[in-house]
C-alpha cells in the first residue's frame, strides 16, 4: 500500500473558475485569512459563526495543479506521467478555444486510460452518452454553477474510486509472481474476485477454463450462481461469444473476458456499461490470475515428477529384480508342455506371464521415458487383442464390448504401446461399470480417419469422470472410483500418445469418452 494518489488537474479556460476550484481542495489562504475574517465578523455582528467552517478529517488533502487549455493540460499529463505520478482526478471544461473538453478527454485517453474525468460545464450541449462514447465510461458530468461542497465531495469520491482501484490493479499483478499451491491460490483468486465483482457492482462472477473438447471446467465461482442462474445455459451462452483470447467485451447484462483458455464472466445487476477502468482491471484479473494458475499447475507438475522419478528408481529396481522370475514362468511352462502336461490351465498360466511381462517392460519404459519405434500397425488387430484380455477380468461377463475398426487399419507406431494404450482404457472402462454395478454396462471401441489424422475412441456408459479430477486426469497418482487402482494407467497411456506426437483427450458425454488422436 502506497500513500494515495491526490493529484488534481484542472483544465478551464477562465483563470477564475481555475483558481476557485483550486481554494475549494486546497484551502491555504483560508488558514491564513480566517482569524481576520471571523475577527472583522465580531465587529460587525452580535453573535457571529463562524464563516469559513474548518475541514473534516475525512477529506484527503488535494494536490492541484492547472492547465488554460486542452493542448497545456494534456502536456501536463504526459509529464506527470513520466514523472511516475500521474492525476487521479481531471476537472474539464466543455467549451473551451482551442481543442474542447469533448476532444481534449480523448486526446487524454490516449495517454491515461485510469484518471477520472469530471467534466464542469454550464452548457448541456453534450449528451452524457455522446461523451461516454467519445471519451470512455470512467468520466463525470456536473453542471456551473456548482458550491464549493460539491466539488469536494466530486474530488474526494474520484480519488478514493481511483486508489481503490489502483491497489486493487497492484494486487493483480502480482498474483502471477507469487508461489503458491492450488489451493493457496484458489482462496487469493477467490479474494480478488470478490473485490472485483464489488467494483464492477455484482455479486455474481465465475473464472473456468475451456477445454479442446470446449468442456466447460469451473475453477472457482462467486455468490449464488448456482443457485439464481442455470450454469449450462450461461456456459453455452459464453460459448457462443466471439471474443478474442486476450480481450473484455460487454453483452447486455453480462460481462466477458479471456486469457487463452481462461475465462471470467460476471452477470451484472444492472445493465450498464461498464467503465473503462473496470474493463481494463477485469483484463488485467484474468491475464494475472491465468499466468498464475499456469505457474500452480507448472509447480505443482514439478513436485509429482520429483515425488516420481524418486519413486521411479525404487520402483525400477524393484521390477527389473521381478522381471527375470516373471520371465522364468515361460520357461516352466515349456518344459511342462515337454513333460506332457498341457492343459488349458497351462496356456493360462502362459498368458498371465505375458501380461505381467509387459506390464513391468511398458512400466520400466515409462519410468524411462523411452520413445515410440514406429512400424505399421494394425489397430483392428490390436483393439482385439485389448478385448482378448478382459476375458479374465472380473466382471466382464455383465459387460458388452463392441469394437467399430475397419479390418485393414493401419497406423505408424508401436505395436506394444498402442496395444497398451488400448488395454488401460478398456481396463479401466471394465473396472469402473463393474465397481459401480452399471446396467446394460456398455464400452465401444471406434476408429475412423479425419484428414491427416487417425481418431480413436474409447467410450463407456457408465457414471462418467468427476468434474474434480477430469482436469488432472493424465497426471500421475489421479485415481477415483477404482478398488484397486495405482492412479498410473493413464499416466502411462497420456506419455505413450504423446510420444506418438498425438493428442488425448478426456470427456463426458453420457459415459466417459476417450479420444486419441495420431497422425497418419
Amino acid at each position: 500500500m502506497r500513500e494515495p494518489n491526490t493529484s488534481v488537474l484542472v483544465i478551464d479556460d477562465e483563470e477564475m473558475v481555475r483558481d476557485n476550484i483550486e481554494d475549494i481542495l486546497v484551502p491555504r489562504r483560508q488558514s491564513q485569512e480566517q482569524d481576520s475574517i471571523s475577527n472583522a465578523a465580531n465587529i460587525l455582528f452580535d453573535a457571529p459563526k463562524p464563516l469559513l467552517v474548518p475541514r473534516a478529517h475525512n477529506i484527503p488533502v488535494f494536490m492541484v495543479d492547472k492547465a488554460s487549455n486542452g493542448r497545456d493540460g494534456v502536456k501536463k499529463i504526459k509529464e506527470a506521467l513520466d514523472r511516475g505520478n500521474p492525476y487521479a482526478v481531471i476537472f474539464l471544461d466543455m467549451r473551451m478555444p482551442g481543442w474542447n473538453g469533448l476532444e481534449t478527454a480523448v486526446e487524454i485517453r490516449k495517454h491515461d486510460i485510469k484518471a477520472e474525468i469530471i467534466f464542469i460545464t454550464a452548457y448541456s450541449d453534450r449528451s452524457i452518452d455522446e461523451i461516454v462514447e467519445q471519451a470512455g465510461q470512467n468520466v463525470g458530468y456536473h453542471c456551473k454553477p456548482y458550491a464549493p461542497e460539491e466539488i469536494v465531495q466530486l474530488a474526494t469520491k474520484a480519488v478514493t474510486d481511483y486508489n481503490k482501484l489502483r491497489n486493487l490493479e497492484k494486487l493483480i499483478e502480482s498474483i502471477s509472481s507469487i508461489g503458491l499451491n492450488k489451493h493457496q491460490l484458489t482462496s487469493l483468486l477467490k479474494n480478488i474476485l470478490d473485490q472485483l465483482a464489488s467494483s464492477v457492482e455484482t455479486d455474481m462472477a465465475l473464472i473456468g477454463k475451456l477445454h479442446n473438447n470446449f468442456d466447460y471446467e469451473k475453477v472457482l465461482s462467486i455468490g449464488a450462481l448456482e443457485e439464481k442462474i442455470n450454469i449450462d445455459e450461461l456456459i453455452t451462452r459464453v460459448k457462443s461469444i466471439d471474443i478474442g483470447k486476450d480481450e473484455v467485451i460487454q453483452v447486455d447484462e453480462l460481462v466477458l473476458a479471456r486469457m487463452d483458455n481462461y475465462s471470467v464472466f460476471a452477470v451484472l445487476k444492472k445493465q450498464e456499461k461498464l467503465k473503462t477502468e473496470k474493463m481494463y482491471l477485469l483484463k488485467l484479473f484474468v491475464q494475472n490470475a491465468a499466468q498464475a494458475i499456469r505457474n500452480a499447475e507448472l509447480n505443482e507438475k514439478l513436485i509429482q515428477k520429483e515425488k516420481l522419478s524418486a519413486v521411479g528408481q525404487v520402483m525400477g529396481m524393484v521390477m527389473h529384480d521381478l522381471r527375470s522370475p516373471i520371465k522364468n514362468i515361460r520357461l516352466i511352462t515349456s518344459l511342462m508342455r515337454e513333460d506332457g502336461e498341457v492343459s488349458d490351465f497351462v496356456d493360462l498360466i502362459d498368458q498371465s506371464a505375458e501380461q505381467a511381462s509387459e506390464i513391468f517392460d511398458d512400466f520400466l519404459d515409462f519410468i524411462k521415458d523411452t520413445p515410440a519405434k514406429k512400424l505399421p500397425v494394425n489397430l483392428y488387430k490390436i483393439a482385439n487383442e485389448a478385448i482378448k484380455q478382459t476375458e479374465t477380468r472380473e466382471g466382464i461377463s455383465k459387460i458388452t464390448i463392441h469394437q467399430n475398426i475397419a479390418p485393414d487399419m493401419v497406423v505408424n507406431g508401436d505395436e506394444s504401446k498402442l496395444r497398451r494404450t488400448i488395454i488401460n482404457l478398456v481396463n479401466n472402462a471394465v473396472d469402473v461399470l463393474h465397481d459401480l454395478k452399471v446396467v446394460n454396462a456398455t464400452i465401444t471401441i471406434s476408429a475412423k480417419t479425419v484428414g491427416n489424422d487417425l481418431v480413436v475412441t474409447v467410450s463407456d456408459n457408465g457414471p462418467g469422470i468427476p468434474s474434480e479430477i477430469i482436469s488432472t486426469l493424465f497426471e500421475p497418482f489421479v485415481t477415483r472410483h477404482k478398488k484397486n487402482g495405482t492412479g498410473l494407467g493413464l499416466a502411462i497411456v497420456n506419455q505413450y500418445v504423446t510420444a506418438h506426437g498425438g493428442t488425448i483427450e478426456a470427456s463426458n458425454n453420457n459415459g466417459a469418452n476417450f479420444t486419441i488422436t495420431l497422425p497418419v
